[in-house]
Order: C-alpha cells, then structure tokens, then sequence
C-alpha cells in the first residue's frame, strides 16, 4: 500500500463564516484504492500558494510511501532544506497530509484512529465553543456588547455547554504586543462578570485575547479578571516569545493557555520548560499532525499540563483532534464551533455525535468521517483573503475598539 495521488479542496466557507473564510482539505489515495482526508491549518500565505506548498510537501516527502511511516515522512519534512526546526506553512501542509495517512490506516484496519494510538480513554469528550451571535443579534455590535453576550451564554446552558469562550479585549492588530486601552479593560471586566452572573457555576468561563498585549498589559487585564476566576487567560502574550508567558502567570491567578499558532513539539516542550502554562492548545493541521501532537501531549503530560485541542478551521481537523482526544489522559476539553457548525457538519455528512456538551468518541473506521467531495466542490473559494487577517491599525485609546469576530466572509470575498 503506497501514497499515489493527491487532491487538494480550497472551500469557502459561506455565511456567517464562523471557522475563518476558507478551509483547505486534502485527500490521499493509495495504491490499492483506499482515500483519506486531512485538513491544513496554515494562513500565513494565500490558497494559491499554500497549495503549491501542500504538492511540493508530497510529492517530494510522501508520494511512493507507505502510509504507516508517519514518522519518516514527518522527519522528512521536517528537516526539508537542511533546515531542522519548525516552520509552520511546511508543518501546516504536512499536518493535513499526514491527518490523511491515519485516516487511510485506520480504514485499512477497520478501527478508528484513537485505538491506533493506544486505544480508547475518554468516551465522553468535554466541549467548549465561542459565544456566537443568536439570530435576533447584530453581528456588528454583538462582540462588544455584554448584555448580548450573556444571551448566547444563556442559550449555550441551554444546550448543555459547561465551558465558553470570549475576546472582548479589543483589536487585533499586528503591531505586536500593547498595552490594553482602559476601554477595554473596563469592556473585559463587564463581560466577565455578567457572564460569571448568568452562569454561575454551571459553567467555566474562557478569556481570550489573541496575543494582544505587553507583558505589562496582560498582567494589567489579568488582574482585573480575576475576580470572576476564569479557567484560562488565552494567549496573553503574541506567541513568539515563550519566556514572557511565565512573567505572566507568576503575576496572576488564571491559568494561561496557549498554543494555536505554535507547531510541532519543539516549540511546546519550549513553552513548557518556561514554567509558564498550564493548558496547551495544539490545532492539529498546524502543529505536526496526529502523531506529532501525541508527542505534544504526552510531554505536556510530564509537566503536569492539559491539552484543549483548537479549533478555528473546519471540520475535518476537528475530527482528527476529537480522535487524539479520544485517547489522551491529560486532556481537558476540545474547542467547537457552536454544536459543530452547519456547513462543517455537511461537509463530514454529519458523523460526529454533540450531545449535551460533550462529543461522543467516534466509532467508525479512520476520523470517522464521511466527506462530501461534491459539497466542497460546490463551494469554491474565489476571494483574495486570508483565512484570518489581523489589522495594521494600532489600539485606539480615545474610542472603541471594534472587532467584527473571527474574520467572517464579506460580500466580495464569499465564494458561494
């Protein structure tokens, strides 16, 4: 059995676009037949380009392979252009194509890809998602308004969420780390504790900031949270430097996670040995792949750290953390777009069960998936962004700062 043939699906994500505005999936196929689909989380280039990437990746690494050897293909990879060290457009591409690979290896054996890596330790896997907009809200308004918030946490309970996720510290700009606007700390403090209010202890709260601030900064906004003990401070510092997520949690209370951005085990074992987080937060079409991110975990097991897989892509990565999930024993939760999002859960053929705020561990062979190639191809992506933007416009410390909420399409980049 060896890896031949490569297709690569660029699908835009129609609205409200909750997952970034376009997901790029691959599909391998072997010699005697049998296909598999992984997904590549990696935007710091366009599709077109990143599609160039994904084709050299496998031609040059993995097409004549055995599937099984994940290990070789990734040192391949890895080290491609004598380099040896993470990168993480390289590592994206091959995170997707070797989801693919497990998804081949466990068809070829019948069993899901968790009983592969050890068998099965959770059943139940706890889930967390964003706040989203109700249909009543205005998705222009909804992400700095508090009392609207407190209606998606609301509704959230409801369906049985016992953790959710905010971000309203502001923009996300890519001058680098800065000092918060007391806007929106005061904005941060609202969200916190109305949200504390409705929830109660029903629910554990998640504060998000995407790498926004200063040390200083986030030290600054940490304080001030908490009062409402949220169970993570997401993502304090921007993510290229490790040593200041220790200054952090030595000076507040909150856990700190972090990890979406960071790929393979060189960079997290780093981020590790500084002391200074608690909950790492690996997206499996970035970090390495299936195999990769084991690795990730099983060190972070050794810190006595969790692993809350991200997700902020489409389905077919999220299936792929749900089966690590499955089979860590440090895991603490895995992110999903609301119960799993219409369009994701169409384009797997809705084969993942949400229940009542935990994902039941997936039975069938492979991811567990069904992926529908003619979904996909009816949604192409025809626009010029990237799958997340950041502003160049610094914090602005005399008004609001506006974030419209995870990149969603707008009208002349819709590929529907």
């Amino acid at each position: 059995m060896k890896l031949t043939d490569l297709e690569i699906f660029v699908v835009g994500n129609p609205p409200p676009g909750w997952g970034g505005r376009y997901f790029v999936f691959v599909k391998l196929t072997t010699s005697n037949g049998l296909v598999g689909y992984g997904e590549v989380y990696s935007a710091s280039v366009g599709p077109k380009a990143m599609r160039g990437v994904i084709e050299d990746v496998f031609e040059r690494h993995m097409a004549g392979e055995s599937p099984e050897n994940t290990e070789m293909m990734f040192r391949r990879a890895y080290s491609s252009g004598f380099t040896q060290r993470p990168d993480v457009t390289v590592m994206g591409a091959f995170s997707g194509l070797e989801i693919a690979c497990w998804d081949i290896l466990g068809k070829a054996h019948e069993r899901p890809v968790y009983a592969l890596l050890g068998g099965l330790m959770n059943e139940r896997i706890r889930s967390y998602s964003y706040l989203y907009p109700l249909e009543r809200h205005d998705i222009k308004t909804f992400w700095n308004e508090p009392e609207m918030a407190v209606e998606s946490a609301q509704h959230m309970l409801e369906q049985g969420f016992t953790a959710m996720k905010f971000d309203p510290a502001g923009p996300y700009t890519l001058r680098g780390g800065h000092q918060p606007a007391l806007s929106d700390i005061a904005r941060s403090v609202a969200f916190c504790k109305r949200i504390r209010e409705t929830v109660g202890t029903r629910a554990d709260i998640l504060f998000g900031t995407h790498g926004q601030f200063t040390t200083s900064g986030a030290i600054r906004l940490a304080r001030e949270l908490e009062p409402y003990d949220p169970l993570w401070f997401e993502e304090p510092c921007p993510p290229d430097n490790f040593l200041e997520f220790s200054n952090v949690a030595r000076q507040c209370r909150i856990p700190i996670a972090t990890g979406e951005r960071l790929t393979t085990k060189a960079e997290f074992s780093a981020l590790l040995r500084t002391g200074g987080v608690a909950i790492l937060q690996p997206a499996l079409g970035r970090s390495g792949g299936i195999l990769e991110t084991k690795k990730i975990a099983a060190i972070a097991e050794a810190f006595n750290a969790q692993v809350a897989p991200h997700l902020y892509a489409g389905p077919v990565e999220w299936a792929a953390n749900i089966q690590l999930a499955a089979n860590i024993p440090n895991l603490l939760m895995v992110e999903t777009i609301q119960t799993g999002g219409d369009f994701h859960r169409r384009l797997i053929g809705d084969t993942i069960r949400w229940n009542e705020g935990y994902i039941e561990a997936p039975t069938a062979p492979g991811l567990g998936i069904e992926f529908d190639e003619s979904l996909a191809r009816a949604h192409p992506w025809n626009g010029d962004g990237l799958h997340l933007e950041m502003r160049e416009a610094p914090c602005d410390y005399s008004s609001e700062n506006v974030f419209l909420g995870g990149a969603p399409p707008v009208e002349k980049d819709s590929g529907d």
